[in-house]
């Protein structure tokens, strides 16, 4: 008895498929060189990163975006030097996943596979733009995900206490 259910257990393994990549919008602006700024100067690059997730018509398929701005100043004078923004989008064939567990599933795994062919984009835009290869580094998707949650769950006590406007 123990291993018919080990072997159900088995076969309702989570599957995922990546079914496609695809950039859904992207815009790279070179201040540096409409300013006909130096250069020679040192940049400091902020990363914003977002993420979304939805269910597609086809069954068990969805769809989920990272969403990057990532903005270069020069750390001297506060000057813009390049602003890029990108909405990378994966499609994915997604089984068995326990439906309290698709929401993590979505914003955690899969942006992790999609994420190795991002970073080569926003690397290879970076350098055709002018600039170094921008390298990203490894984004935590699972602290990300937790800091979500907190945000929402905050926002959500905040309206709650507040007192109900008089009509």
């Amino acid at each position: 008895m123990a291993e018919a259910e080990a072997a159900t257990q088995q076969s309702k393994a989570p599957q995922m498929r990546v079914m496609g990549q695809f950039i859904r919008d992207m815009s790279f602006e070179n201040i540096m060189a409409q300013k006909g700024a130096p250069s020679d100067v040192q940049p400091d690059v902020q990363v914003q990163v977002s993420l979304d997730a939805k269910k597609r018509s086809v069954e068990n398929q969805y769809e989920t975006a990272i969403k990057l701005n990532v903005t270069s100043k020069a750390k001297e004078s506060d000057t813009t030097l390049f602003l890029l923004e990108i909405d990378y989008v994966g499609i994915f064939h997604i089984e068995d996943v326990p439906e309290d567990q698709l929401h993590p599933f979505l914003l955690i795994e899969c942006p992790r596979m999609i994420f190795p062919f991002l970073r080569r984009i926003v690397s290879d835009v970076t350098r055709d733009g002018g600039f170094p290869p921008l390298n990203l580094e490894n984004i935590d998707f699972i602290q990300l995900y937790r800091n979500e949650i907190a945000r929402r769950k905050a926002s959500t006590t905040a309206a709650d206490a507040q007192p109900p406007a008089d009509a």
